[in-house]
């Protein structure tokens, strides 16, 4: 559409970026330095945010840096299963036969934690991604598969993803217990206001061009639009440069980015 009109190898602004690709902002150094201590206890913890604030790019980059001889990752996007659809979702993930009874399901998904753990030395990660969807009773039963109360150390570690929701459910007092239990809670924030040029021109290089293909009035437009949230960014600034491409202009002005809002929304 617009490549060859700014003279770009590919799309800037798709979502196909590789974990050490992801544009290195004050909120992602925070997410990450708070998921490596997590992982470091060994504990329950819990990332919100709102859609598209990079929540599961920052899981993304915590799997990337990961040993893999010393973690084993599993990531599940549950939604509004009952705990047996959960417990069958796990078990695949973790390569393990699916059995008929929650119980039996329940038995197998420890004895393979406790063999990660115990046997090959290595810490089994789980995450939850769409955690705002889950079931009182799946988020009980996933509390449950942390709780190895004879061991002085944790065996599994698991990762709640989602959106503000969950935080707010897991603070009442039917989920007291999980709300004791998690060590980590973190709100994702969007970028701040003086980091959107440098996450534009990240994405522009990664196509090929050191050209500021946006004015300063399109980037201020992107950011009252977006709030700062990278889904959101992407999706406007690709739109805007259509936009722009369309105009045969040299750069997306604020009246690109209008029109792309007017197009997608913001």
């Amino acid at each position: 559409m617009y490549t060859d009109h700014f003279g770009l190898t590919h799309y800037p602004f798709d979502k196909n970026l590789a974990p050490d690709e992801l544009f290195d902002s004050k909120a992602t150094r925070e997410a990450s330095l708070r998921l490596g201590h997590l992982v470091e206890l060994r504990g329950i913890g819990l990332i919100t945010g709102e859609p598209g604030s990079g929540k599961t790019a920052s899981c993304r980059k915590l799997i990337h840096g990961l040993h893999e001889g010393l973690y084993r990752v599993f990531y599940v996007p549950l939604s509004t299963g009952n705990v047996m659809d959960a417990y069958k979702s796990i078990a695949w993930e973790m390569g393990l036969p699916t059995e008929r009874s929650r119980a039996a399901c329940y038995r197998v998904i420890r004895a393979e934690v406790t063999r990660l753990s115990l046997e090959t030395k290595r810490t089994p990660i789980l995450i939850v991604d769409e955690a705002h969807h889950l079931r009182n009773d799946v988020l009980e039963d996933l509390r449950l598969l942390t709780n190895y109360e004879l061991d002085s150390v944790n065996r599994l570690c698991l990762l709640l993803v989602g959106l503000v929701e969950i935080r707010r459910r897991v603070s009442m007092a039917v989920h007291e217990s999980l709300d004791q239990r998690i060590v980590l809670k973190h709100h994702m924030n969007g970028l701040e206001r003086d980091e959107l040029g440098p996450y534009i021109l990240h994405h522009l290089r990664r196509a090929g061009t050191e050209l500021p293909l946006f004015s300063p009035e399109a980037e201020e437009a992107v950011y009252q639009a977006t709030n700062g949230l990278p889904r959101p960014i992407n999706r406007l600034c690709h739109y805007a440069l259509m936009a722009a491409a369309a105009d045969k202009a040299k750069v997306a002005g604020a009246q690109h980015v209008e029109a792309a809002v007017r197009e997608v929304g913001p």
